[in-house]
């Protein structure tokens, strides 16, 4: 179907002022949210410590923001409004961008859509006002202000109300204003942000604040932070400080116990510019992608800071995505950064998963009972007096037995590894669970999970220092495949001798397994090749090799570890203890879940109501 009458020429015609403004306008603003970003951004590049943003039915009928920034003189207004002016550069230099407005756009595209009313006071000078109504400019007039600028945006879209059609509810809007305002609070904690909701024939109401923080910058992020995502986030998080090749990462990482089941906390700026950049949030995945599983997300809020001459911050129209000189730098900074964080964090595992296990065995209703105290707690050296005069007299026991005096009884406790992070073993539950006392409480380890981190973590290690020793099997296992997978595994078969499994091909659809991995002991090679295969159907084809190696190595790992369901010994029980102590990344397993949980005393004691 043609748009045209057949055989006639279409004529070229030069749109007018109007029509461009409201093109631009669709590029541009897309949402309430979309024209918030906008105006608040213009704010801070006035230099605002303080940002008041209002708005009524999700912005569609009413926003207004105000700001204590440099103002703007009555001159200054009609250039404001202007579409292509803008005081953020001078038009020579369009690669080193400073400022968060550059297109000056914004403000002549609100104008050409809504109703917009721009009063601003510059220091020295008098108030003014200026407003635009779908295209059409008044007057300046003369208006009382104080020092900075104050834009209303009434009705929105009004000019082209097809565009309405596609907003979403009131409450949908809502919720996108303040996602966008709580982005700008993150990356910029030195600044004060209101929200305030104004519904008719109610009150104001207070959605969203936070005041401006002073002193050092990681102090104000750090509890800025604690302020927009809560304590829980900035509780388990990791400060990130890296620099390398001129670019600098900053910001919190989480530990990755305390994992999401969505996106919601990744939050990424360049500059101090908030981006939704696909290359950058990809990188922050391929950094946790040893530690979670693949329906877990990791959280975390960063910064990457470089010469504005290495980012061109002008490929997109709402400067949402940005485009690096040297991409593979940035990418490889925030996944080095982030791998470098985690391992210093150790055996550490986050303070939500005791939480949640206390939250679950806590009764629901307080009890009836009147609250007991507890009495000062005694001593560690009285405590051992007093079990050794509550002991039985040595001459009591067998004599074929286990014989001990009181003195040397005490020895034991005195010389249990108490003191160390995650304790002395205690004993051993349903054949899985580990119970350890510590100084400061208890541990409950999962016995399976965290020996197969530290199996996977040893593999690693072997894998980069020596390569995995293998061992030969005195009879090569023969697995039956389908001609597809056994192809696919024998495609990679060089790359996995290199990782301790040897095979080759057997006849037909079969392959022989010559070697395994030393560390797994007496494994099932058939098993083991199907958990190779289902690994890499996961992956696709989409990741490196390296990515692929290392998940096929977790899999592997869970074939070396200690099995749900086996006795273990007290030695053991300390030995696991002591080389989680010793290895990073053993506060999860291979897939992101918790190994230990960690309960303090006094949340114990107030379980059982004696605080």
């Amino acid at each position: 179907m043609t748009l045209h009458a057949p055989n006639i020429r279409p004529i070229i015609r030069a749109l007018d002022e109007a029509a461009i403004n409201r093109i631009a306008a669709g590029e541009v603003v897309e949402r309430p949210a979309s024209a918030v970003k906008e105006l608040v951004e213009n704010a801070l590049d006035a230099g605002a410590k303080r940002i008041a943003v209002e708005y009524s039915a999700g912005g569609k009928v009413l926003i207004r923001v105000t700001d204590d920034g440099c103002g703007m003189t009555p001159d200054d207004l009609p250039l404001a409004i202007a579409r292509h002016a803008t005081s953020k550069i001078d038009g020579s230099d369009l690669l080193n961008i400073r400022s968060f407005g550059f297109r000056g756009e914004a403000l002549a595209s609100l104008g050409s859509v809504g109703r917009l009313t721009l009063t601003s006071r510059a220091e020295g000078y008098d108030g003014a006002s200026l407003t635009v109504a779908g295209g059409r400019q008044a007057e300046v007039r003369p208006a009382a202000a104080s020092r900075g600028t104050t834009v209303e945006l009434r009705d929105l879209f009004y000019a082209t109300p097809a565009r309405l059609k596609f907003l979403r509810t009131d409450r949908a809007e809502a919720q996108a204003i303040a996602e966008v305002i709580k982005r700008l609070a993150m990356a910029e904690p030195q600044v004060g942000f209101t929200l305030t909701e104004i519904a008719e024939g109610d009150a104001p109401r207070t959605i969203f604040r936070a005041d401006p923080l002073s002193g050092d910058f990681f102090d104000a992020l750090h509890s800025r932070l604690a302020h927009v995502l809560g304590r829980d986030f900035i509780d388990n998080a990791l400060k990130i400080d890296v620099e390398r090749d001129g670019l600098r990462l900053t910001g919190y990482a989480a530990l990755p116990t305390y994992s999401r089941g969505s996106s919601v906390q990744q939050f990424v700026c360049v500059n101090g510019r908030p981006v939704l950049d696909r290359n950058l949030l990809g990188a922050l995945r391929v950094a946790y992608y040893d530690f979670l599983s693949r329906d877990r997300h990791p959280a975390a809020v960063l910064n990457l800071i470089c010469d504005p001459e290495r980012v061109d911050v002008n490929v997109h129209p709402a400067k949402s995505e940005v485009r690096f000189r040297e991409p593979e730098a940035a990418r490889g900074l925030i996944i080095t950064g982030l791998r470098t964080a985690l391992s210093t964090a150790g055996h550490r595992a986050s303070s939500t998963v005791a939480d949640a296990t206390l939250a679950a065995m806590r009764p629901e209703t307080q009890s009836q009972y009147p609250r007991i105290y507890q009495m000062d707690r005694p001593s560690a050296a009285s405590l051992g007096r007093a079990y050794a005069y509550q002991a039985p007299e040595p001459q009591s026991f067998d004599p074929q037995g286990f014989a001990e005096t009181p003195s040397a009884r005490i020895e034991p406790v005195l010389q249990d590894p108490i003191n160390t992070p995650l304790g002395a073993a205690r004993a051993q539950v349903h054949e899985n669970y580990i119970i350890a006392q510590t100084a400061t409480g208890m541990v409950i380890v999962d016995q399976h999970a965290a020996h197969e981190r530290l199996v996977y973590e040893r593999l690693k290690r072997q894998m980069v220092e020596t390569g995995i020793k293998a061992q030969a099997l005195l009879i090569p296992e023969i697995v039956e495949l389908s001609p597809s997978d056994a192809t696919r595994l024998l495609d990679i078969a060089q790359d996995l001798t290199a990782l301790g499994l040897t095979i080759e091909p057997f006849g037909g659809s079969a392959i022989a397994v010559r070697e395994t991995p030393a560390i797994l002991g007496n494994t099932s090679a058939a098993a083991l090749l199907r958990d190779v295969l289902d690994e890499l159907a996961d992956l696709g084809q989409s990741q490196s090799l390296q990515t692929k190696m290392e998940a096929i190595l977790s899999r592997m790992a869970c074939h070396g570890s200690i099995r749900s369901g086996r006795q273990m010994r007290a030695e053991e029980m300390n030995a696991l203890l002591r080389e989680m102590e010793a290895t990073p990344h053993s506060g999860q397993c291979n897939h992101g879940r918790p190994t230990y949980v960690e309960l303090k005393l006094h949340d114990i004691e107030r379980l059982f109501g004696r605080r």
